[in-house]
């Protein structure tokens, strides 16, 4: 079974920093393409930034230049530096992942699995 932990969340004002942590734990055999993701508004989550295998990183426009996204494969982790917080910021943050896993036919393949999410609040 595998498991998307996240960590890292909390209260913080207006300009301030966090810094969250996705550790991925269970039998896969790789991590492939890795994100983080927030709830947004009407309740669709929105993508916030990708870190793919290639090393290739991308960023919603609303956080260019303010968070950064890095992953540690040795460390199955994927974190997410989050700078000059805004009011607009608070929400609930999930990590995603796509894991390469041997199925129980003896086949290999990918699949898709979400954490349970961090909640993010910044105050004014």
């Amino acid at each position: 079974q595998v498991q998307l932990v996240e960590s890292g969340g909390g209260l913080v004002q207006s300009g301030g920093s966090l810094r969250l942590s996705c550790l991925a734990s269970g039998d896969f055999l790789s991590i492939e393409d890795m994100s983080w993701h927030r709830q947004g508004p009407a309740n669709q989550r929105e993508l916030v930034a990708s870190a793919l295998t290639s090393g290739i990183t991308r960023y919603a426009d609303s956080v260019k230049g303010r968070f950064t996204i890095s992953r540690d494969d040795t460390r199955h982790t994927l974190y997410l530096e989050m700078n000059s917080l805004k009011p607009e910021d608070t929400d609930v943050y999930y990590c995603y992942a796509i894991m390469r896993m041997r199925t129980s036919t003896g086949f290999t393949g990918t699949f898709q699995y979400w954490g349970q999410g961090t909640q993010v609040t910044v105050s004014a």
